[in-house]
């Protein structure tokens, strides 16, 4: 049993650097097959389709920002949670650790929606990053104007944004003045202050 955890942990880590290099169109389950080292057979054996490993990729995110988020000292003021929920995004890209998933998939959208540990995971995160959000806009750190949810949409945008990689491309920041750009752009806007 402890055998099987561990192929399916190593499959699971393998897809997900697979996931953030390649992207969930151009990955293959033979890529994955043969970066772990099994053969096609026995993969789909653990993971029934491409599009439950891709499943199996999301929950294993989820689950890293629940965690994550537990971390969190709840005297912080709701802005600077956000902030560092999206400062934990950032770094999980650059890190190669951050799937790239189409919005546009049925396929994969159907899987990840019957996917039960992959939902409930996504709504404790989006509750908690919510009830932030909310403190904040009630704060005046946030616009209350703008509607909470599409707070949370952009928020979680910046774990696929492609602006990292152009400014990776560049070479003109460290990965930390990167990280800093885009959060200030993302809380502070484009425009004057």
């Amino acid at each position: 049993m402890q055998m099987l955890a561990a192929r399916e942990d190593a499959i699971v880590q393998a897809v997900n650097r697979l996931l953030a290099e390649k992207g969930f169109d151009l990955m293959t389950v033979d890529q994955v097959a043969a970066e772990v080292g099994i053969a096609k057979a026995s993969l789909y054996k653990h993971f029934p389709s491409k599009e439950d490993l891709a499943a199996a990729a999301m929950v294993r995110v989820v689950r890293r920002a629940q965690a994550f988020l537990a971390t969190r000292p709840a005297e912080t003021p709701a802005l600077e949670q956000l902030k560092a929920m999206v400062r934990w995004m950032l770094e999980l890209q650059l890190a190669g650790e951050m799937p790239s998933l189409p919005h546009h998939n049925s396929s994969l959208r159907l899987t990840l929606m019957g996917n039960k540990a992959y939902l409930d995971g996504l709504m404790q995160v989006s509750d908690q990053l919510g009830e932030w959000i909310e403190q904040a806009q009630k704060e005046g750190a946030l616009n209350p104007a703008t509607p909470p949810l599409l707070v949370l949409y952009t928020l979680y945008a910046r774990a696929c944004d492609p602006v990292l990689e152009f400014l990776k491309a560049g070479e003109q920041h460290s990965d930390e003045e990167m990280i800093e750009l885009i959060v200030g752009t993302c809380f502070n806007g484009l425009g004057a202050r």
